[in-house]
């Protein structure tokens, strides 16, 4: 579910540390995901990449609603693993990718991107430019994606994160317009709140 450029060691360590569902981003469903996917518009045949989708529930919820083109993106392996293994048989109806997101180079196109605490630890210019031809290069016409909000934490996993809100966030998205936007106030499994901006856009021109 996180990502930071160049630091594959990082990740797989802050995994290896804990249980999938001990770490502070873990959700059993991601409900906000889901709404905004679905306000999305899509088929059931629309190719959804879920990038920094680690061991995250996302692509388990998606497929038992129906969504069968599904791929996640992450630059943990064991976080990967963890996701397959959770999922058991239907792990093979979803394409895995081990890659660092800022160096990866789509193979096809997708019709949305989800990003949940991927953009977030994108603390300086470069890397955030990186992001946006990555995502430019899948021709995504939606973008789901959650950031922390702009009182939320300032650092998690012992990296900086920027925080936004709504229209701040969808300024850093040239080429997309704001169709929709939540608030989420998600509670870690240690107890702390970690407020989030979520936004869906929409690509234009």
């Amino acid at each position: 579910m996180l990502y930071r450029r160049d630091d594959r060691r990082h990740w797989s360590d802050v995994y290896g540390a804990r249980a999938v569902d001990e770490v502070s981003w873990y959700q059993a469903v991601p409900a906000v995901s889901l709404e905004l996917i679905a306000e999305a518009g899509l088929t059931n045949e629309s190719a959804i990449i879920d990038v920094g989708g680690g061991a995250s529930s996302l692509a388990g919820n998606l497929l038992r609603s129906g969504y069968r083109d599904l791929t996640v993106l992450d630059v943990s392996a064991g976080a990967l693993a963890a996701a397959r293994d959770h999922l058991g048989e239907r792990a093979g109806e979803v394409r895995w990718i081990e890659a660092d997101l800022l160096q990866w180079r789509p193979d096809r196109a997708y019709d949305l991107w989800h990003d949940r605490a991927v953009f977030h630890f994108l603390t300086g210019r470069a890397e955030r430019e990186r992001y946006l031809a990555t995502l430019r290069a899948t021709l995504a016409s939606a973008v789901v994606v959650g950031t922390f909000a702009a009182d939320g934490p300032d650092h998690c996993s012992g990296l900086p994160t920027s925080r936004y809100d709504p229209g701040h966030l969808a300024a850093e998205f040239p080429g997309y317009e704001l169709l929709s936007s939540r608030r989420e106030e998600h509670h870690t499994p240690a107890g702390l709140l970690q407020p989030f901006t979520w936004a869906l856009l929409r690509r234009v021109g």
